[in-house]
C-alpha cells in the first residue's frame, strides 16, 4: 500500500559497444580512464571489428580521427566510446566511419568499422573504454566485468 508514494524508476541498460571480454576501467592501461578522469564506466578488450551503439540516442561527437564516439542517449545519459588506446595517433587511418554526428541510432546500430590488422600493426591496443560522462546524475546498479560480450546484445551496464 505504501508503494504508492515511491518513485518507480525504470532500469536502463547499456550493451557492449564491441565484441570482446569486459574488464573494469581500473584495468585499462591509460591513467585517464583507469583513474576515471572522464567519468565512470567499463572497458572491453575487443575481439571484434565493428563498434555499435550501446543504446538508443543521438551521435554528438565523431572527431576526424575517428578514435572516439560521443552519444547522448534518449534518457539523457552521455556516453563516450573510446576505440583503443593511443588510437588518436592513427589520425583516422584504419577506421571507417559508418554513421554521422546528428544521426539518431538504435542499440546495435553499426557506428565504426576497425581494420584490426592495421591498428595492431601500429602497436595500438584496441581495448575500448565506454564512459558514462554524467554518471553522477544516475544510480549505477551494475558494471558486468570479466565476461565475454556480443556487440549490441550483451548488457554490460545497468542504471537508473
Amino acid at each position: 500500500m505504501f508503494n504508492l508514494f515511491k518513485k518507480n524508476k525504470a532500469v536502463y541498460h547499456l550493451a557492449a559497444p564491441i565484441d570482446g571480454h569486459t574488464m573494469s576501467l581500473e584495468e585499462v592501461k591509460d591513467p585517464v580512464f583507469a583513474q576515471k578522469m572522464m567519468g565512470d564506466g567499463i572497458a572491453v578488450r575487443s575481439s571484434g571489428d565493428v563498434v555499435v551503439a550501446p543504446a538508443d540516442g543521438e551521435i554528438c561527437l565523431f572527431p576526424k580521427t575517428k578514435h572516439a564516439i560521443g552519444l547522448k542517449l534518449d534518457n539523457g545519459v552521455e556516453v563516450l566510446i573510446h576505440i583503443g588506446l593511443d588510437s588518436v595517433d592513427l589520425k583516422g587511418e584504419g577506421f571507417t566511419q559508418l554513421a554521422q554526428v546528428g544521426d539518431h541510432v538504435k542499440m546495435g546500430t553499426p557506428l565504426l568499422k576497425i581494420d584490426r590488422a592495421f591498428a595492431e600493426s601500429k602497436g595500438v591496443s584496441l581495448d575500448t573504454p565506454m564512459i558514462i560522462v554524467n554518471y553522477t546524475d544516475y544510480e549505477i546498479l551494475a558494471y558486468h566485468h570479466d565476461m565475454d560480450v556480443k556487440a549490441g546484445e550483451t548488457v554490460v551496464v545497468e542504471y537508473r
